[in-house]
C-alpha cells in the first residue's frame, strides 16, 4: 500500500469530504487552494498544512507535489478543474454534481480515458450503511423485482442562495433544485443497476422566495423512466420550510416494500433511525396479539455504521459513515488499478437526468430523452 499526498481545492465545501483522509494511514493532506485567503489559512491550520503549499491560484496549485485532488468548488467549475487535474496527472475525487452541461460530462469521461487516472464522483449517499443493506436485500431477491422507486431531498438552504438583508447572492442561487439530484438518484440507480432514459418534470413556481434565480423555485418534481422499464419519482427543494432536512427513499417490489424514515435521515438532527420493511410472504398481523398495530418491521435507516469506530463518522461536515466508506472505496480503486463504482460514466448518468429534467420543466413538463453515458 502506497503513501498518497492529498490536495483540496474549495476549502469551504470540500473540508468535510477531505477530512477522512486524515484517518487513513496511507494518505496525508498536504496542499490547499481557495480564493478566500482567510478560509484558506484557517483550513491550513486545521489540517496542519504548510503555508507554502497553500495558494489562491488553481494552476499554481496543480504544480504542487500531491497525488490526489479533492474538488470542493462550486459546480460550475467542476468540469474545467477536473480535466486540468487529470491532465496534470492527479487522481480526482470530485464533489457532486459532475457538471452543469451534458457536453461537459462527456468531456470528463474522455479526459479520464486519456489520462489513465482514477476519477470518482463523491456521491456519499451511496455509502450510507442502510443503503448498502438494501442493496444486499435486492441482490438476494428479498423484495422481488423492483418496479417503482421514490426519492425526496428537501433541504432549506435559503441563506446559501441570497442574503436578503444586504442583497448579496451566492453561487447556488442559479442552481435549479432538480440539478442537485445525485443524492437521490445515486443510491437508487446503484441499487437497481439501471439507467434513466427519459423524464418529465414540473416546478411549483416562486412563492417562498422572490424569483432572483432558478434556485429559488419552491420545488421541482420529476418522473423518470429507466432502461429496464421502471418508474422513479424525485421531489427536490432547497427553500421549502421543513425541519429536519429530509433524504427519503422507497422501493416497491413484487415481494415487498422498503422505505426510510420520513422524519429525516440526518442522524445529527435526531431522525433517520426507523424505516419500514413489509414483505408479502411474512405473516405480520396476529389477531391474538392486538398490540401489534402495524404490518411491517421497523429497520435502522440512520447514517452511522453502528459497528464502526467513532473517528469514522464524528467530524465536522460528516454525513455519518458515508464519507469514510466512500473514500475507502476510492483508495481501494487507486490501489488495485480498477474503476470505482462511482466512475465517470455512472457520475454522468446520475447528473444528466437532473439537467434534462429542468429543461423539461421549462417546457411545461414535456417528456425528454436523457442520454446514457458509457466508456
Amino acid at each position: 500500500m502506497g503513501n498518497y499526498k492529498i490536495g483540496l481545492v474549495g476549502v469551504s465545501r470540500g473540508s468535510g469530504t477531505v477530512a477522512p483522509f486524515s484517518y487513513f494511514p496511507e494518505t496525508k493532506i498536504t496542499a490547499l487552494c481557495d480564493l478566500n485567503e482567510t478560509r484558506l489559512m484557517e483550513c491550513a491550520h486545521h489540517f496542519k498544512v504548510n503555508d507554502k503549499n497553500c495558494t489562491t491560484d488553481f494552476d499554481r496549485f496543480l504544480s504542487f507535489d500531491f497525488d490526489i485532488i479533492v474538488i470542493g468548488t462550486p459546480i460550475q467549475f467542476h468540469a474545467e478543474q477536473v480535466i486540468k487535474a487529470l491532465e496534470a496527472g492527479k487522481h480526482v475525487l470530485s464533489e457532486v454534481t459532475m457538471a452543469y452541461k451534458l457536453e461537459d460530462c462527456q468531456q470528463i469521461i474522455d479526459a479520464v480515458k486519456r489520462s489513465g487516472k482514477t476519477y470518482m464522483l463523491g456521491e456519499n449517499c451511496c455509502y450510507w450503511p442502510f443503503i448498502r443493506q438494501w442493496d444486499e436485500w435486492i441482490k438476494q431477491g428479498l423484495l422481488g423485482d423492483i418496479f417503482y422507486a421514490e426519492a425526496e431531498y428537501i433541504h432549506n438552504i435559503q441563506e446559501l442562495l441570497l442574503d436578503e438583508k444586504n442583497g448579496e447572492t451566492f453561487w447556488r442561487l442559479n442552481r435549479p433544485p432538480i440539478y442537485y439530484c445525485t443524492h437521490s438518484l445515486g443510491p437508487l440507480l446503484m441499487m437497481l443497476n439501471d439507467q434513466i432514459t427519459s423524464v418529465s418534470c414540473v416546478d411549483a413556481g416562486y412563492s417562498i422566495m422572490p424569483p432572483k434565480g432558478e434556485g429559488c423555485l419552491n420545488m421541482e418534481v420529476a418522473l423518470f423512466k429507466t432502461k429496464k422499464g421502471r418508474v422513479i419519482k424525485l421531489l427536490r427543494s432547497q427553500v421549502a420550510y421543513r425541519e429536519p432536512p429530509l433524504h427519503f427513499y422507497s422501493l416497491y417490489g413484487t415481494k415487498g416494500v422498503v422505505e426510510s424514515d420520513r422524519r429525516g435521515t440526518l442522524t445529527h438532527a435526531g431522525g433517520g433511525t426507523r424505516g419500514l420493511l413489509h414483505l408479502k410472504d411474512k405473516h405480520y398481523w396476529v389477531h391474538q396479539q392486538p398490540e401489534r398495530q402495524f404490518p411491517f418491521d421497523e429497520i435502522y435507516t440512520g447514517e452511522i455504521d453502528l459497528s464502526a469506530p467513532k473517528e469514522t463518522y464524528d467530524f465536522d461536515g460528516s454525513h455519518g459513515s458515508a464519507e469514510h466508506n466512500m473514500i475507502r472505496a476510492f483508495m481501494d480503486a487507486i490501489e488495485t488499478g480498477t474503476q470505482p463504482f462511482l466512475a465517470a460514466p455512472f457520475g454522468a448518468n446520475i447528473t444528466a437526468p437532473g439537467l434534462v429534467a429542468h429543461e423539461s420543466a421549462r417546457l411545461g413538463g414535456q417528456w425528454l430523452d436523457v442520454p446514457v453515458f458509457t466508456w
